[in-house]
């Protein structure tokens, strides 16, 4: 795992993407550089498995973020199967991190992971810039 670089955040705003609502950056961003912090309620997997939100992460094997407050802008980061950010989870945070150089103008996106994926990407089609281009 790379050092990660806890600098200021990038400028990003939310807007209209192919999918919904989405993150875009108005800087550019370095590979490695944090992003942004995915925060919310910490609750325990079995009160996370009665929700069945779409903003849930599993931080460990008790605990999970519910994600789904608009106080949350990470919530609007999108799936991509060719992502330029991912998820680190470090101290008990769930922390952004900019896989590749990011340009000024770029949609900010993340692989949300095989489960959920097959759960709620897959059975209507996954409509990310490189699934799309197929």
């Amino acid at each position: 795992m790379e050092k990660t670089k806890l600098k200021e955040s990038p400028v990003i705003t939310v807007k209209r993407s192919k999918t919904g609502l989405g993150i875009y950056t108005k800087s550019e961003i370095n590979k490695g550089d944090f992003v942004i912090e995915y925060i919310g309620e910490r609750i325990s997997n079995a009160e996370a498995d009665k929700r069945l939100g779409m903003y849930l992460f599993e931080l460990n094997k008790r605990v999970t973020i519910d994600g789904s407050s608009r106080k949350n802008i990470a919530r609007y980061l999108n799936h991509s199967c060719l992502p330029n950010c991912e998820a680190w989870i470090k101290k008990g945070k769930i922390m952004i991190i900019a896989r590749r150089k990011i340009k000024a103008g770029e949609e900010l996106t993340y692989d949300y992971g095989k489960e959920f994926f097959n759960g709620f990407i897959k059975p209507i089609g996954c409509k990310c810039v490189k699934c799309s281009a197929k």
